[in-house]
């Protein structure tokens, strides 16, 4: 299997490259079962900003994902996606999230990412299948459109998610833990598309554990512990005493609290 290698898709059926706008969010709450997962953030996000989302396990950066996305509702708050529709917002989930053992090819999950061109009642064009095909051999899966996704490795069905958000052609593109239990040659594939993302102008924010990876690759890096505790260039954020007291305010949550306490923000990004 090859390596990555990006070439312009075919733009014949794709809508209009549209700039990125800033996304705004806004005092967001998002809770589950009256309990916030996410607290009071706000922050911004920067038209071609290529942002890590990282913080303790239950600190809400998938919930964030989910609400920009607009995929779940907030409780107070809003985000605000600069006129840009959500279905122009390309979202990519954990892989564990998805059901693999249902029978779908490879070249249908890729497909799913033309979705908001084709609808739900027209079918694919011959130039909507070719974009799908190229996009496969762009993440180095030539050959494996029949397959199913049942028979892929791990590292083969990330890449095949990969060419989903391709397909897409977004301007801003959302990814929770893409490199998430991948071996190191498909790590590096991949990273180097989302940074030719990043050099097209694209907005890029992605859910990560890895700091070492966010160092080397994310400038800017939003730390959450429900809570925004630090948002801004990475090598400022991921400094010692924001790390300690995003962990301390991880080991101090209780899931039997009432409902809204006033939030403590540490740090928050410039406007």
């Amino acid at each position: 299997m090859n390596g990555i290698d990006v070439p312009a898709l075919p733009n014949s059926t794709q809508l209009p490259v549209v700039a990125p706008p800033a996304i705004a969010v806004e005092d967001l709450t998002v809770s589950y079962r009256h309990h916030p997962a996410v607290h009071h953030v706000s922050c911004r996000f920067e038209p071609g900003s290529l942002t890590a989302v990282i913080g303790p396990n239950g600190a809400g950066k998938s919930s964030l994902l989910d609400a920009l996305t607009g995929r779940v509702q907030p409780s107070t708050g809003c985000v605000r996606t600069g006129g840009l529709p959500r279905n122009r917002l390309a979202y990519m989930p954990q892989q564990s999230g998805i059901d693999r053992t249902f029978p779908l090819g490879v070249l249908d999950v890729v497909m799913l990412g033309a979705w908001p061109r084709i609808g739900w009642f027209t079918g694919a064009t011959t130039a909507q299948r070719a974009q799908a095909l190229l996009a496969l051999a762009s993440v180095g899966l030539a050959g494996f459109e029949q397959r199913l996704i049942s028979e892929l490795s791990v590292g083969q069905f990330q890449r095949v998610l990969f060419a989903r958000v391709l397909m897409q052609d977004a301007p801003v593109i959302l990814l929770d833990e893409p490199f998430n239990a991948i071996d190191t040659r498909t790590t590096a594939d991949l990273m180097r598309l989302v940074q030719h993302w990043h050099d097209e102008g694209r907005t890029v924010i992605a859910v990560l554990h890895d700091l070492a990876q966010v160092r080397e690759h994310f400038p800017l890096t939003l730390l959450l512990a429900r809570e925004c505790v630090a948002h801004g260039p990475t090598e400022e954020v991921l400094v010692p005493r924001h790390l300690m007291r995003a962990q301390q305010m991880a080991e101090q949550w209780d899931e039997n609290a009432d409902w809204c306490a006033a939030p403590v923000l540490v740090s928050r990004a410039p406007s």
